[in-house]
This record gives C-alpha cells, sequence and structure tokens, in this order.
C-alpha cells in the first residue's frame, strides 16, 4: 500500500506521456512502480549494510570493513560486488597500479576501500554516486577504513554531470600525457557507453593506457553487446582484456601517429 501513495505523484505525468505518445497507462505505471521499488529498497540497503559495517568492523582496518561487508553479504541482500568480481577487481589493480582511479557508482563504499588499499602511497580515487545518502554513508565507510580525503574525492552527481568536471578534481591537463589509468563503471549498465565515450571525448584516459571494468549484476546481454560491438569496431584504440560472468574489462590505448 506505502508503495501506491509513493506513486501516486508520478500519475499525472504518466497520464500526459501515455496521451502524448501513446503509450500504454499500464506499462508505464508498472515502470514508474519499478523505480519507485528500486529506490525505497536502495535506500533500505544502505542503511542497514552502513549500520552493520560500522558497528561490526575494526575501525581504521580496510581489510576489517572488506570482511564485515562479507559478513553482511552471507545472510542479508547486498549491493556490493561479490568476493570473486571483488578478486578479479584485485588482480587489475595491483596490475596497473594506477595513479589516478575512477569508480561510477559505489554502492556504499565496498569498492572504494577494496581499490584504496591497493592503490600507490600517491595514488588517489574519484567517486562519483547520484544518490545523497549513499554518497554520504559510503563517504564515511571510507573514512572508517583510514583513509584520509587527501586520497580520495565523493562526487555526489550523475556521471553526465561528473564527467566533464574531472579534469580540475583529478588535476588533468588535456592535450598531455597524463589521465585515468583504471575506471570502475558499476553503476547504470545503459550509461556505460555514454560514459566510456566521453570519458574518450575529454580527453580523461590515460593516452599510453587505461584499463575500464564493467559490472554486470543481470543476465541481460543487451547493454554489454552494445559496449562490445563499440570495441569491437574500434580496434585502433579498445580491445577486450577480459571477460567474465559479472566483470568485463576493456583496454583503452591511443596508439601514436608520428
Amino acid at each position: 500500500m506505502w508503495l501506491v501513495v509513493a506513486s501516486v505523484p508520478l500519475l499525472p505525468a504518466v497520464i500526459m506521456a501515455s496521451a502524448r505518445y501513446g503509450v500504454k497507462v499500464a506499462s508505464l505505471c508498472h515502470r514508474a512502480l519499478a523505480w519507485t521499488l528500486r529506490l525505497l529498497r536502495g535506500s533500505v540497503c544502505v542503511r542497514s549494510t552502513h549500520a552493520f559495517v560500522f558497528s561490526g568492523c575494526t575501525h581504521g582496518k580496510a581489510d576489517s570493513v572488506l570482511e564485515t561487508f562479507d559478513l553482511y553479504a552471507d545472510t542479508q541482500p547486498s549491493l556490493c560486488i561479490s568476493p570473486q568480481t571483488g578478486e578479479a577487481l584485485d588482480e587489475a589493480v595491483r596490475r596497473v597500479r594506477p595513479s589516478r582511479v575512477l569508480e561510477l557508482g559505489m554502492h556504499c563504499g565496498y569498492s572504494s576501500v577494496r581499490m584504496l588499499r591497493l592503490l600507490p602511497s600517491a595514488g588517489r580515487l574519484v567517486t562519483v554516486e547520484l544518490d545523497p545518502l549513499t554518497a554520504e554513508l559510503g563517504e564515511e565507510i571510507i573514512l572508517v577504513a583510514g583513509f584520509k580525503h587527501s586520497q580520495f574525492q565523493v562526487l555526489t552527481s550523475s556521471s553526465a554531470e561528473a564527467i566533464p568536471s574531472l579534469h580540475s578534481f583529478l588535476q588533468l591537463h588535456q592535450g598531455t600525457s597524463e589521465g585515468l589509468n583504471l575506471v570502475l563503471m558499476d553503476h547504470d549498465p545503459e550509461q556505460y557507453l555514454p560514459d566510456l565515450l566521453a570519458l574518450e571525448k575529454e580527453q580523461l584516459l590515460c593516452p599510453s593506457g587505461c584499463s575500464v571494468l564493467l559490472i554486470y549484476r543481470n543476465q541481460r546481454d543487451g547493454d554489454r553487446r552494445e559496449v562490445l560491438g563499440h570495441i569491437g569496431a574500434r580496434p585502433d584504440r579498445y580491445s577486450v582484456k577480459s571477460e567474465l560472468q559479472c566483470v568485463t574489462e576493456i583496454f583503452y590505448q591511443r596508439k601514436s601517429t608520428s
């Protein structure tokens, strides 16, 4: 009942869209209700995850924070990546040894902590999160894990809005050999390709090489095929490094024309 009440303000917009574009009201209502349910469930999950980790971990110990996240995920629904996907992320961070990392979608800070603990001493993470509550609680978890604001920054924004502003946050200069060495996309899969194109357009990817990890949480392959289709059409700049069930790693490199 509460879900219906929460969705009532959406009904005028649904009806107007139906009349204008000929879309069935039932279909639009279903989408609106599903969106509301995901939003409310996400808020509950973030709050309960944060409370469990904050009270159960050893503060100042990143490994303890991660272990407590995993304990929570053993018995409760969790938005964090699985330990298996986390191991693939660890392997990529150790191999790349990135100095500048971008994370799109932070999910209470699990992946942020996982990457920060492996970065070089001069490494820096910028994480972008659309939901203000998730961003706030995730930032607190990162601090609880023992990291300082000099090592990371949380931007509460959509990825589309954040990407053009990243030059200043990462202290990058367009047209130079600098750029992101590692990008983790774990937000909306429909945004993976647009955001990848935006990162390339803004010259934010390190021209000598940048690994981009794409997290997929369900079995729908449409978004994955779209990204891989773009990669396959650009062999001069992109290649697929690995494909696992839940994570795909692609590699970007802008080859010199001289």
